[in-house]
């Protein structure tokens, strides 16, 4: 059965709004960003604990993100600290304060003095007087301080693949000649990371913080001749998830930086297993709360004090009071001015009486001691000041103002000109003035009255209709939205195709500017003379419309009755038509916050902009998943360069295709470094290896124990063996042959 007749049209939209989906509470995460944890305690007994333990050696895991240090003789480094340092001067205290490692987000001047060691992006260090700061530090807090001028213990140190020659050559230079190590061993990080999860022949996959590497193992043995780089890690990603952000809230009240997005992404991204399906579908509105992450700034809310409800009182009756005593002023002012009309009125009577007996030297000089031009302004005073106290009073005592017109005096307008004199002529103008406007005013009630008479049998004929022919009524009521619907949807498809040069509306208003500028030859404009008589002619004007958007545009005004008849049409169906709900309005169809762009932004659940908290958030729900494929996809952030499983693919099927025993390397693709401790990314590279390879292969991908101290632990384990002395560079060595003087093995690069 259909609603009630006399039904609330916004009930639908009530009943819409109480009917919505609730969600439960969002799952807020506060911002986190790198900090000072605390100071790192010096170790007093390091340099005498070293010197009991044999073959003892400081283990460095020198990475571009995190410097890794320890004794070889433990099983975890002393401390982790990021290669920086920052350094400046306080004028009022006279000193100069210097800061490595964590400690340099203890000081607040001291975070904007902060310098790396590496250069941004890559695994070279590029500034040696921050990466000398960051081995005093190590050194200091490792106890080598009562050391004599000297670090006395052999120093193993990690470096990237492929190392420039002149960066490992300036490492070896500082720490012999500088802190005179007496032996130095290089080795590749990744590699140690395999040896210390027993790792014999495989392919080991090391995504760390600057770049992925992709390295063929065969018995222990590096084959870095095959190895690959995709120029992607950690610091990429950060980076490129900073960039989504800042496109995503270009006005973002808060302070983004690198640092917040890189936990970002250790907290919430993932690999997922099918990126186009899950994409397609990320965003829809059925468990976008789950997969929304709302990680929330610092924000300082608006306290509003709420009154009670005897405050509130008190506030109404104070603004009672007041409207009540302007009411008496307004009063009393309309008062004086009824009484000083009325006394000006007295005072213009006893001077028209006074006139009747005087004679016209007299009267003429009366009325110019008045500033009267003659009688007849005087009696136009006259009548003017009597409807003016007659409209006052009937103001005050209720009443209607029509009463008080009076019928106009034509009578001027039957007399030939003839018959008048100067006064006479100029009166009849001013009726004839007078009569053009009544009558115009006289029409214009006509039609309005017409018009109301129209509407309200058009308003009878359309309830007795609804009434006796509902279905029709409704069907009428359909058709009409729908029509209003596909103009409103042309005008919007017009003014869009006014951006695009080969559109119709385009070439419609180029042809109408073309065809004004070839009316005619242009003339030279003479001095006193203009022939331009555009706008002339009020068809002249028309030209403007067809130049916005052509002869189908619609104005202003237009567009207005167009909103305005598709409003009506949608409340009489809200109201009768029980198929017809407010989701299937304009406005709930428009409704921003139903939008993809709003899940995408805001997530799923209403946005207050009032609440400072809600302008402080950022919602991550695509991003989550875009950023970890980029490693899989590079051309999704715009690196020309293939995926990891081309790569791992084009090695275990191309270049490994002539070494016996190819089957081998399936067996261990190893994984290594912090990028590959995203949820899902073993199992997304064998599912996509597998599709790679031939079919039946004996394919196994694992990740290490501990991806991110694997390499540390790996390394320190191999100091101490047979193949460190055989690698290690001692300081005689290193006197005789040079710095640029290397050792091939089977845990670092090859000579270059």
């Amino acid at each position: 059965m259909a609603p009630s007749a006399v039904a609330d049209p916004t009930a639908s939209l009530d009943v819409k709004m109480t009917d919505a989906k609730t969600y439960p509470p969002a799952q807020i995460y506060p911002v986190k960003e790198m900090r000072f944890e605390g100071p790192i305690e010096p170790q007093p007994d390091g340099r005498e604990r070293a010197l009991q333990q044999p073959n003892a050696t400081i283990v460095i895991d020198n990475g571009s993100s995190t410097v890794r240090a320890g004794w070889s003789f433990e099983s975890n480094p002393r401390f982790s600290i990021p290669p920086i340092m920052a350094k400046y001067r306080d004028r009022k205290l006279g000193k100069t304060f210097s800061f490595a490692g964590s400690d340099c987000y203890a000081d607040t001047s001291a975070k904007g003095h902060i310098r790396n060691a590496f250069e941004l992006g890559t695994g070279v260090v590029a500034n040696w007087d921050v990466m000398e700061h960051v081995l005093d530090y190590i050194f200091l807090k490792l106890g080598m301080n009562d050391a004599d001028g000297a670090i006395d213990v052999p120093i193993v140190m990690t470096e990237a693949v492929a190392n420039l020659p002149y960066s490992r050559k300036s490492m070896t230079e500082v720490l012999f000649e500088c802190y005179g190590a007496p032996s130095i061993a290089y080795g590749i990080d990744s590699l140690f990371s395999y040896r210390h999860n027993k790792g014999s022949t495989g392919l080991v996959v090391s995504s760390s913080y600057t770049s992925t590497h992709v390295i063929p193992v065969q018995n222990s043995k590096a084959m870095l001749g095959q190895a690959t780089r995709l120029n992607w890690g950690g610091f990429h990603m950060s980076e490129y998830l900073l960039k989504l952000i800042r496109l995503k809230y270009p006005t973002f009240a808060g302070k983004l930086n690198a640092s917040q997005t890189e936990n970002m992404l250790k907290d919430h991204a993932y690999v997922s297993q099918d990126f186009d399906q899950e994409l397609a579908g990320y965003l829809d509105w059925t468990g976008l709360e789950d997969r929304d992450v709302v990680i929330q700034y610092p924000y300082t809310e608006e306290v509003i004090i709420e009154k009670s409800a005897e405050e509130l009182a008190k506030i109404a009756e104070r603004k009672k009071e007041s409207g009540r005593r302007l009411q008496e002023q307004a009063a009393k002012m309309r008062l004086e001015k009824l009484v000083k009309k009325e006394q000006d009125l007295e005072y213009y009577r006893n001077l028209q009486a006074q006139l009747v007996d005087e004679t016209k030297k007299e009267t003429r000089r009366l009325l110019d001691s008045h500033e009267l031009k003659d009688e007849a302004e005087l009696d136009k005073i006259i009548r003017e000041l009597e409807k003016s106290i007659k409209k006052a009073r009937i103001k005050d005592v209720g009443g209607d103002l029509e009463e008080l017109e009076e019928a106009p005096d034509f009578s001027l307008l039957e007399v030939p000109d003839e018959d008048l004199d100067d006064a006479g002529l100029k009166q009849k103008r001013q009726q004839r003035l007078m009569k053009s406007n009544h009558d115009a005013r006289a029409r214009a009630k006509a039609e309005k009255e017409a018009e109301k008479a129209r509407v309200e049998e058009e308003e009878r004929r359309d309830t007795d209709r609804r009434v006796n022919n509902l279905e029709d009524w409704l069907e009428d009521k359909r058709a009409a939205r729908a029509e209003v619907l596909a103009k409103i949807k042309e005008r919007d498809r017009l003014k869009a195709d006014l951006g695009n040069r080969k559109s119709l509306a385009s070439q419609i208003r180029m042809k109408n500017i073309t065809n004004l500028a070839s009316d005619g030859p242009a003339r030279k404009r003479r001095r006193g003379g203009d022939d331009d008589n555009f706008g002339a002619n009020d068809d002249d004007w028309g030209v403007y419309r067809q130049i916005t958007v052509g002869d189908n545009s619609e104005d202003e005004h237009e567009e207005e009755d167009l909103h305005a008849s598709l409003k009506e049409l949608e409340q009489d169906l809200l109201k009768y038509d029980a198929d017809f709900d407010y989701e299937q309005t304009y406005e709930a169809q428009s409704d921003w916050s139903h939008s993809l762009l709003h899940a995408f932004a805001r997530g799923p659940r209403p946005f207050d902009p009032s609440r400072q908290a809600e302008l402080n958030q950022v919602h991550l729900n695509v991003e989550r998943i875009r950023v970890p494929e980029v490693v899989f996809r590079p051309s999704i952030a715009g690196v020309d360069q293939a995926g990891l499983v081309e790569i791992a693919g084009d090695i275990l099927n191309q270049r490994l295709a002539s070494v016996p025993n190819r089957e081998e390397f399936f067996k261990d693709i190893f994984l290594t470094g912090g990028s590959t401790l995203f949820q899902n990314f073993d199992q997304r590279l064998q599912n996509e290896l597998t599709a790679l390879l031939p079919a039946g292969s004996p394919l196994k991908v694992r990740r290490a124990k501990d991806p991110v101290l694997d390499a540390w632990r790996g390394a320190a384990e191999w100091a101490g063996s047979d193949a460190w002395r055989q690698a290690k560079i001692t300081r005689e060595e290193y006197q005789e042959k040079g710095a640029e003087y290397i050792k091939e093995h089977d845990m670092g690069n090859s000579y270059a």
